[in-house]
């Protein structure tokens, strides 16, 4: 018998009890969803990950400002301040000067402010920082330019939009040229980035990252002098060291911490990271998460396996009568293994199938109700598949074997 002529034999047999082989496939359908769903999640925080040490910089170190709760430690936080002011510019001139393995040392300060435009009101982050920002963060101009080294000397009254601050504030017009007034100064528009595409969030649970699109930039020195500052505040809210070679990240960031440390008289009011440690330590939680999630998903397939086997003996046993015909008419032990084979295959692929399209609607739903991002990969889809073709191969292996090794003459007797 050729394998067309028993993958037809097979299909009337399932299609004989319809309702019975829709339920011995649901755990296949379930498994092979749930495998899928479970690694595009997965798959879609990597990504996200991923996009955040790029915005941050591969090979950069964040210095960022830390202060103690003062409803926590009020007068410890005190007493703290008045042996270290917090992050400065001087602080970032000693390391740029004593730290040679940094290539450059780009000071940042962010206030949160309404910005008006047009009559248009967006609540965002401005950022005062100096031109070498361009470079540190890998950022790109989309229009216009950059402030300069003169504007950043001068204090000038200029600013520059991220792409989403753009569309919020001047929509579909040209802002080049327009004035977006910070508080209670106007500033001149020069430039656009371009979208970098980015959420906010935590990378590794520690370093705080916001949606920097959303951002208007201007020179340091017009931020420091035309905004008022409270003398508790810090002068700097971030500095950060670009660093060419990141094997040296680990020797310039003890460099940093030490400079760092005695400047500020051994005052722990910055943290220190390293986006790309942060990165190896949100992989490897990743990895686990996709371990044990993939784990999960997998029982279900185990438990549809185990229905598959269950649905089979039934089957074999139903139709013992049936055998005994075909092994008296002629069919070898072969043609009945294959025959419960190819059955109890079809019902795992047909359920396969089915699962790999719920499998790309489910990640859909997630994204479009719970906002996650998810990535539904080609692998996860073959491995999702490939497991379920083998559920139904090993699983069925059993019931069919059982099926060839039928004796004709009892099976005949078989009531």
């Amino acid at each position: 018998m050729d394998l067309r002529e028993t993958a037809s034999l097979s299909l009337v047999g399932l299609l004989s009890h319809k309702l019975r082989t829709l339920l011995t496939m649901l755990g296949i359908i379930f498994g092979v969803a749930a495998v899928i769903a479970m690694l595009s999640i997965g798959e879609g925080a990597k990504q996200e990950s991923l996009e955040q040490i790029r915005q941050m910089g591969i090979s950069n170190i964040i210095v960022q400002h830390w202060q103690k709760e003062a409803d926590e430690e009020t007068e410890a936080a005190d007493i703290d301040h008045n042996r270290s002011p917090g992050l400065t510019w001087d602080d970032a001139r000693s390391i740029a000067r004593i730290c040679l393995l940094a290539d450059y040392v780009t000071p940042q300060r962010e206030l949160k402010v309404k910005a008006q435009a047009q009559d248009h009101i967006f609540r965002t982050m401005v950022v005062g920082t100096t031109p070498d920002y361009l470079t540190v963060l890998d950022a790109r101009m989309g229009s216009g330019v950059f402030f300069s080294g003169e504007d950043l000397n001068t204090a000038k009254r200029v600013c520059v939009l991220g792409a989403d601050a753009k569309r919020a504030l001047f929509f579909f017009d040209n802002p080049l040229g327009g004035r977006v007034k910070i508080r209670n100064q106007w500033f001149t528009v020069i430039g656009v980035l371009e979208d970098k595409g980015a959420a906010g969030g935590k990378i590794g649970g520690v370093l705080e990252v916001r949606n920097t699109d959303e951002d208007i930039y201007v020179p340091l020195t017009a931020l420091l002098n035309r905004f008022h500052r409270e003398p508790s505040e810090s002068e700097l809210t971030q500095i950060t060291v670009k660093i060419p070679n990141s094997n040296q990240l680990p020797e310039a960031a003890a460099i940093v911490r030490t400079i760092l440390n005695r400047r500020h008289r051994g005052v722990e009011d910055f943290k220190i990271a390293i986006p790309e440690e942060l990165l190896r330590q949100s992989q490897k939680t990743q990895q686990i998460f996709n371990i044990v999630m993939g784990c999960i998903a997998g029982i279900s397939l185990l438990v549809g396996g185990i229905g598959i086997m269950n649905i089979m003996l039934a089957s074999v046993l139903e139709r013992t009568r049936e055998i005994g015909i075909r092994r008296a008419l002629g069919a070898r032990r072969r043609d009945i293994l294959a025959q419960f084979l190819v059955e109890s295959l079809l019902v795992s692929l047909i359920g396969g199938l089915i699962g790999v399209v719920l499998g790309y609607a489910i990640p859909e739903v997630i994204t479009l109700y719970a906002g996650w991002r998810t990535i539904v990969q080609p692998w996860t889809i073959a491995l999702a598949f490939g497991v379920s073709a083998a559920v139904g191969i090993g699983f069925g292996m059993y019931p069919a074997r059982q099926a060839a090794l039928l004796n004709p003459i009892d099976a005949l007797r078989y009531e």
